[in-house]
């Protein structure tokens, strides 16, 4: 395996002013994601898990600190590259699958290549191939709302993936699906990680979830604790 990183930060903080206190939520987070790595962080609610997701997706600027994705610091870029940087290295999961009610299954999932300023005939032709991957071929003129939980899930995780990005990150991606249903989703994030070399990172609750992925973190009060 490739030991480059796709993904790291160091000394990670992220403070929010909540009604005149100062919280630190991240209070120093140290983190390198390689290529092809699997990392889950657990913790307790409340421990800075999901934060660090947001910094690390470039969702929101830390405090201090600084996150590298792909070679490129997050706090060197202007809004316009870090967008572009995003759709074309990074992949989102979430535990709500975040998919559009008004668009068909192709059209979610094509979305990102669309964005990213893709043909939508290109768009169409990879997402029905990663949508017969993730077993939903018969699924892609349905809309989100006629699916179940589960179809709902592998549409967002072929989503995630439809730019070949280099990392996926994912926050409680099997929180609201029973254990049947969250075992095809692990199974399936597996085969992608090594089918495609995608590293993922991943926030749970889910122990698992976690044993599947090859290392496992422990957040603790805004740490790192291992």
């Amino acid at each position: 395996m490739n030991n480059h990183c796709i993904l790291q930060c160091q000394q990670l903080t992220m403070r929010y002013n909540q009604g005149g206190l100062d919280v630190e939520v991240l209070k120093g987070v140290d983190l390198s994601i390689g290529v092809g790595e699997r990392v889950a962080i657990m913790g307790a609610s409340g421990s800075g898990k999901s934060t660090l997701l947001h910094l690390l997706g470039g969702l929101e600027k830390p405090s201090g600190g600084e996150v590298v994705l792909d070679g490129v610091n997050l706090n060197a870029v202007g809004a316009g590259p870090l967008a572009k940087l995003r759709n074309k290295s990074l992949g989102f999961i979430y535990q709500s699958h975040h998919l559009l009610g008004e668009f068909t299954v192709l059209e979610n999932v094509a979305m990102p290549l669309l964005i990213g300023g893709r043909s939508v005939k290109e768009a169409s032709i990879r997402a029905i191939e990663l949508l017969k991957r993730v077993g939903l071929g018969h699924r892609i003129e349905h809309k989100p709302g006629e699916l179940s939980g589960g179809e709902r899930q592998r549409a967002a995780v072929a989503r995630a993936l439809i730019n070949k990005p280099g990392v996926v990150l994912a926050d409680e991606p099997t929180g609201n699906l029973d254990s049947k249903t969250a075992d095809q989703v692990y199974q399936l994030m597996l085969e992608l990680n090594q089918e495609l070399n995608v590293s993922f990172l991943v926030v749970t609750h889910d122990h698992e979830l976690a044993a599947r992925m090859g290392k496992v973190l422990h957040m603790e009060d805004g740490v790192i604790v291992g």
